[in-house]
């Protein structure tokens, strides 16, 4: 299946280098041997180059499917780097096939980031508060070296003393130079756009995770799935640790990607924004996102802006006292058109302590706050829309750092993660087909 996939691709259409070999000097090896290599390599938990290089010399399916040729790793590795963009093109083409032959029909796609551990240890990667605590802590190394030596000065004689206090000026030493490095690094922070410095791979990025006090350094991957057929219909993977503002850029790849007019996108309420869901709106995607609760008034017994029961007809909101809120008047904010509403009623008021400690409580209503109520009521429909996203979107996540197992991206920089995430997707929404349709319907498909 491997090789007939390969073999229908027009590499040099997707942008594989040597796609056509030179007329002088000793042919390459060809774009087609090397990505079946790849292909292959990942259906079967082989990312490595290494692990490639060792398999293609002795594993009989990749004698057969490679014919018989085994290149180094270095070859290996340097066809990953230098093809990248093929690479995500033939992805994208596999998505492409599905939709096609009619298995992938697209018509509600769930959205959700996942963090995913990258080449850089945390000791490698820097910021100004950490550079500041660990000047901090050199300087307190410092000063007791400084203090040793003093007391061994003054308290021992002879040799024993000379040599003492060589081995801690040497221990100083060392001290301040880790100091003045790290002090050369905090100067080049001011010109890091995210205040971040990374060594091994400069474009992995501290990330926050669910433990307290702990993180990782990584890359957050976000990927649009299909909810019925769970094939993985767009990818991206970025290098900041929030999802805020990839709603649309997400969605619209999914419905490009899937040639639909509309599509339902369901994502969880990292991705909510006003802005975010506006646009979504305008390019014919419905969007279903919960709404995070922002304020801490809930936790402290106070009424939030959800106890306040919007009546459209009349244009009002109704209080839990019973009173109506009318409206008063528009502004803008931050690009938003914004409506607010109060009463009057609320200085006598039984339970005003409750609701707020001014003069009166307040709404704030958008202009387009009917969208958000309506991905509101969705929310509470029998179909359980967060229930098929968490089945929907999270399993491919599970499976692809399943087959990853407990170790990082191979690659460094976010073009290679990029391209090795490419893989990675293109490997499970092979495995997906072939147990959607089997491997004789799936060469068929390809074959047509």
């Amino acid at each position: 299946m491997v090789d007939f996939f390969v073999d229908e691709l027009d590499l040099a259409g997707l942008g594989f280098v040597r796609s056509a070999a030179a007329r002088t000097g000793r042919p390459g090896y060809h774009p087609a041997v090397m990505l079946k290599l790849f292909i292959y390599g990942y259906l079967n938990r082989i990312p490595s180059s290494c692990g490639l290089e060792r398999e293609a010399g002795r594993n009989v399916e990749l004698m057969w499917l490679t014919g018989r040729l085994a290149p180094d790793h270095k070859t290996i590795a340097d066809f990953r780097r230098d093809n990248g963009p093929g690479i995500r093109r033939t992805c994208a083409q596999f998505v492409e096939l599905c939709r096609r032959i009619g298995v992938l029909k697209g018509a509600c796609i769930a959205i959700d980031g996942s963090k995913f551990r990258a080449v850089n240890s945390r000791d490698r990667i820097f910021t100004k508060g950490k550079i500041a605590n660990r000047i901090a802590d050199l300087e307190a190394d410092a000063g007791r070296y400084i203090a040793e030596m003093v007391r061994v000065d003054r308290q021992e004689e002879g040799e024993v003393r000379a040599e003492k206090v060589a081995h801690l000026a040497k221990r100083y030493g060392r001290v301040r130079q880790h100091i003045q490095h790290l002090q050369a690094m905090d100067r080049a922070l001011a010109d890091a756009p995210d205040g971040q410095i990374s060594l091994t791979d400069p474009d992995a990025r501290a990330m926050a995770t669910c433990a307290r006090n702990s993180g990782m350094v990584g890359y957050k991957v976000q990927t649009a799935v299909d909810a019925e057929t769970h094939l993985i219909v767009a990818y991206d993977v970025t290098n900041q640790g929030h999802d805020r503002d990839l709603l649309v850029p997400m969605a619209a790849a999914a419905k490009e990607a899937l040639h639909r007019d509309e599509i339902h996108v369901l994502a969880d309420k990292g991705y909510f924004s006003g802005r975010q869901i506006l646009t979504c709106y305008e390019a014919g995607i419905t969007t279903t996102i919960p709404r995070p609760e922002t304020s801490g008034n809930r936790a402290k017994g106070l009424y939030v802006k959800a106890d306040f029961a919007y009546e459209a007809d009349a244009d009002f909101y109704r209080c839990p006292a019973g009173e109506a809120l009318t409206y008063r008047y528009t502004t803008e904010e931050d690009g938003l058109e914004l409506r607010r509403y109060w009463t009057g009623e609320c200085g006598g008021c039984p339970i005003k302590a409750r609701c707020t400690t001014d003069k009166e409580r307040r709404i704030t209503r958008w202009a387009r706050e009917h969208l958000i109520e309506a991905a509101r009521a969705r929310l509470i429909g029998p179909t359980e829309p967060m229930t098929v996203r968490r089945g929907t979107v999270e399993h491919p996540f599970g499976t692809i750092k399943a087959w990853m197992g407990a170790t990082h991206f191979l690659t460094r920089r976010l073009r290679n993660v990029r391209t090795e995430m490419a893989l990675n997707v293109l490997a499970y929404n092979i495995k997906r087909m072939v147990a959607l349709i089997g491997i004789r319907g799936l060469m068929a498909a390809v074959k047509g």
